[in-house]
């Protein structure tokens, strides 16, 4: 029992071996449909050819039998016209086979017989490859099928046409036409121009189905080789677009873009690595300095105790950074609970704005409220939706980077929605930007090298809206400032008196 285990342990492990040794081998997409293609076109035609043939050879028979069926007619009535009286004379002349092939042009060599009532054969013009018959037999003479297929006669099968001969509604003798099956159904130009029609048919199939697969690879191999390169780090890549078939297309133009953009968050990538370390490196710098100077008695008093605050200061700020980048994470991963409720939104936007405005360093942008006379209601949680305004705020006032205006309009934005306005005097947003500042860690040429941050925060807004069943929006920007529009669910309308 043992050894057998072993045995068979070994033979398990030989054949992994074996597996992991020889992959699986892969062919190109050109020659896998190609040969695919060629294969089931053969059997498709070879199919086809076969029934093509059943069909030819039963109608070339049914054809050679008619024409026989003629012949039997053609000689009966010849006879008839040289007899004499009833008796069937034995000298007449046998060139009337001969002559009857030759009018209907009769396939092969039939054996045609004169045979009178009792089934003797009078006249004869027997084909010398054909049975030597002396006689034929009264019940099949007189059977009513006028067609008679014999099996295995001599090691042939044959085909008996009849024809009886009648004078004054009296059957005095019989014409029979006897020929071999092989010859009625010898159709063999039919069968070659058939191997010609399909073996063109075949080569031409191949031929089409081989360009039009090339025409069909060419685009993906450039796809394939490009993927290469991205694989490599190199998202310049050229692919021609110019191709007709849509699917096609679409994959082309589709890995373009998705290079592009791939691209651009590698740049993102590194310009955050560097943004983060810049906006950490900073306050750690100056922290450092700052408790090294308290440390080292270099200032005292007063002085150390600034110094101590603007630590604070610092710290903060960091945390702040760190803060929002867990925060941030957090949230995409679904982890931040959103506690919707019923908000008037007129006064919480009130309120929020008066929060924000106090806080402020200096007084030089101006903040308005228009709103309508009655307090919609909407589904939100308050605190998330501070967090919208309290950085739509903020960049906006970095936008005006001095003396300036906020406007905030709120109004029924359809049938089922609140929207919020928020709307600056700054310098705007530039056009080729614009799309790309709902982007995590996205910051604008202008901003990240004047402003502080890591470009979470309207990515992190727009989340926030989306968490409420609402959404953060882009509405214009320009040279003469932005706007931004909050959309948030209604439930109620009520008058505030």
């Amino acid at each position: 029992m043992k050894k057998n285990n072993k045995l068979q342990m070994y033979f398990l492990k030989h054949l992994g071996q074996k597996k992991k040794n020889h992959p699986t081998k892969r062919v190109s997409l050109l020659k896998y449909w190609t040969t695919r293609y060629l294969v089931t076109l053969f059997i498709g035609l070879i199919v086809i050819g076969f029934l093509t043939g059943i069909i030819i050879r039963q109608s070339t028979l049914n054809k050679n039998l008619d024409i026989n069926k003629y012949l039997a007619e053609e000689v009966a009535a010849r006879i008839l016209d040289q007899m004499v009286g009833t008796d069937i004379q034995t000298e007449q002349n046998p060139e009337v086979f001969a002559n009857r092939k030759k009018l209907l042009e009769v396939s092969g060599n039939p054996s045609i017989y004169v045979v009178d009532v009792n089934g003797k054969i009078v006249i004869e013009n027997r084909s010398s490859n054909h049975l030597n018959v002396s006689s034929f037999s009264t019940a099949l003479l007189n059977s009513k099928d006028e067609v008679k297929q014999l099996n295995n006669i001599g090691g042939r099968d044959y085909y008996l046409v009849k024809r009886p001969m009648i004078v004054n509604d009296t059957v005095i003798s019989w014409i029979v036409v006897m020929q071999s099956e092989d010859e009625l159904t010898a159709v063999d130009q039919e069968y070659k121009l058939l191997l010609i029609m399909i073996l063109s048919l075949a080569l031409l199939g191949w031929v089409a189905i081989y360009f039009l697969s090339k025409r069909l690879v060419k685009p993906i191999e450039n796809v394939a080789e490009a993927a290469k390169q991205v694989q490599k780090g190199n998202y310049t890549i050229e692919l021609i677009e110019e191709v007709n078939e849509q699917e096609v297309y679409d994959l082309v133009h589709s890995f373009k873009e998705m290079a592009i953009k791939l691209e651009q968050l590698e740049a993102m990538r590194a310009e955050l690595l560097a943004g983060v370390t810049h906006e950490l490196k900073t306050p750690v710098t100056s922290i450092s300095g700052l408790l090294q100077a308290v440390n080292d008695g270099v200032v005292t008093g007063e002085e150390a105790k600034e110094f101590l605050a603007i630590s604070l200061q610092e710290t903060t700020r960091m945390q702040k950074m760190v803060g929002d980048l867990l925060e941030f994470n957090s949230f995409t991963a679904n982890a931040i609970p959103v506690n919707r409720e019923s908000v008037k939104i007129g006064e919480v936007i009130n309120e929020m704005i008066y929060q924000w405005d106090i806080v402020q360093d200096d007084q030089l942008v101006k903040v308005t409220v228009q709103q309508p006379k009655e307090d919609m209601v909407v589904s939100a949680d308050p605190l998330r939706l501070q967090q919208i305004m309290i950085n739509l705020l903020n960049n906006s006032k970095h936008a005006i980077q001095g003396e300036g205006t906020i406007e905030v309009r709120i109004y029924k934005y359809d049938e089922d929605h609140v929207a919020i306005d928020v709307q600056d005097s700054g310098s705007g947003i530039p056009l080729a930007e614009q799309d790309l500042i709902f982007e995590r860690f996205y910051r604008g040429e202008d901003k990240k090298y004047k402003i502080r941050g890591l470009g979470l925060g309207l990515p992190f807004s727009r989340m926030l809206a989306n968490a409420m069943d609402g959404d953060l929006v882009l509405t214009n920007s320009s040279e003469e400032g932005t706007t931004f529009t909050i959309v948030l669910k209604s439930l109620i309308l009520r008058n505030e008196d």
